[in-house]
């Protein structure tokens, strides 16, 4: 999964029952601790926290907002 950084927005890819999370849930990543692993934050409508977890990259998927510029 490229171009993932701090502060990127990720959708979850499979279900995490164990930390009452399902597969599309919205986070926000907000630390990089190797290579390929992420703490991921999920947070409700109001900002509250419900759910912080290490995520590999290939368990999530990062979202654009907006326009995607690649070099061909």
């Amino acid at each position: 999964m490229n171009g993932i950084e701090v502060l990127s927005v990720a959708a979850l890819l499979e279900n995490m029952p164990e930390e009452g999370l399902v597969r599309g849930q919205v986070g926000t990543v907000v630390e990089n601790w190797t290579p390929g692993v992420y703490e991921v934050e999920f947070s409700d409508d109001t900002g509250r926290t419900y759910a912080m977890v290490a995520l590999k990259a290939e368990q999530m998927m990062r979202l654009h907002h907006g326009p995607v510029h690649q070099a061909a």
